[in-house]
């Protein structure tokens, strides 16, 4: 069983997403192990109070070290000893999350502790001791840590095997193999004058498969620059339909 457990001011609205839907299911059949955890539960004073004013001033709180460490300490105590565990603090300060990190995190660890901040952080020291790596979802920021988790903990557990019904249910998506997925299409064959591709109503298996790799091209050379620049399209069908997008570029442009 993979587990993850997030630590979280609003446990109930994070649980109450992962009861839902494929990990729900999969939380039922004994796949993977949720669970929240209420990080004022481990305050020492009785106004349960997690946060303070920042040292050497500016504006809003930053959350206490010693609640967040306790409630890790409890996450840790109930752990197997063999289980490799990860903590990974939820900051826009981290490294940007990548569909690389999930396979990673599902491969190399047994269990992660996914800790969400609020107001303007949390104690440095906690991150210095008790945190494995920061992770970002991109360059923005958000109001707390919780988002963040949430998707850091559906990009991992659906790739955790028997979550979904086939392997290629993850592996033939986005981002998987460097490319973007290509157009998907579904009943009525013409909808508001816009037609099915006709080679997705031929029945050809192979040729379909050919032309959603070249889209799959297509669409990461024109929507992600970034991404077509590590590409190594070096095999023979690649090249080949590399060559086909280029010519049909070149028309493109001429017929302009």
């Amino acid at each position: 069983m993979y587990r993850i457990d997030i630590m979280t001011l609003f446990p109930d609205s994070v649980g109450a997403v992962l009861r839902e839907s494929i990990l729900g299911r999969a939380r039922e059949r004994g796949l993977l192990g949720l669970e929240c955890h209420q990080i004022r539960e481990y305050t020492t004073n009785k106004q349960m109070q997690v946060d303070d004013y920042p040292y050497g001033g500016g504006r809003g709180c930053v959350m206490y070290a010693q609640p967040l460490y306790d409630c890790r300490r409890h996450i840790l105590d109930g752990a197997a000893p063999e289980e490799r565990v990860r903590t990974i603090y939820m900051s826009p300060c981290g490294a940007p999350f990548r569909q690389a990190d999930a396979r990673r995190l599902r491969d190399d660890y047994d269990r992660l502790i996914l800790v969400c901040g609020h107001y303007e952080g949390v104690d440095e020291r906690f991150i210095e001791e008790c945190v494995d790596e920061e992770i970002s979802l991109g360059d923005f920021v958000v109001t707390g840590g919780e988002i963040p988790a949430l998707a850091v903990a559906d990009a991992v557990c659906r790739l955790v095997p028997g979550v979904l019904p086939d392997e290629e249910c993850f592996t033939d998506e986005s981002h998987w193999d460097g490319t973007l997925e290509y157009p998907q299409y579904t009943r009525p064959e013409v909808w508001l004058g816009r037609a099915v591709p006709k080679i997705l109503l031929s029945g050809h298996h192979e040729n379909v498969r050919k032309w959603r790799r070249k889209q799959s091209i297509v669409r990461t050379r024109e929507r992600r620059p970034d991404m077509y620049e590590l590409l190594r399209l070096d095999s023979k069908e690649d090249v080949k339909l590399l060559r086909e997008i280029e010519r049909e570029t070149e028309i493109e442009v001429s017929d302009e």
